[in-house]
């Protein structure tokens, strides 16, 4: 009697998990006083900088700590 041989598994061509993990995008740098806009809160001033966590952001009114990677914060 022979062993069986194990076929290697076919992968479809439309599954959702054949897609190769895409790397983020690095994080944006930001230094004091750098003009930001965010989609939620507007116009602002970048008033404190944690390198690599987190930005302090003067939007005016209320100033907001918002994190890392940065999705919806631009500089100017």
């Amino acid at each position: 009697m022979r062993p069986k041989r194990v076929a290697t598994r076919q992968r479809l061509p439309g599954s959702p998990f054949n897609v190769p993990e895409v790397p983020l995008p690095p994080a944006e740098h930001f230094a004091l006083q750098d003009r930001v806009t965010h989609d939620k809160y507007g116009l602002g001033s970048v008033i404190g900088v944690e390198e690599g966590i987190a930005v302090l952001v003067d939007f005016g009114a209320e100033v907001h700590r918002i994190t890392a990677p940065y999705v919806k914060l631009f500089k100017l």
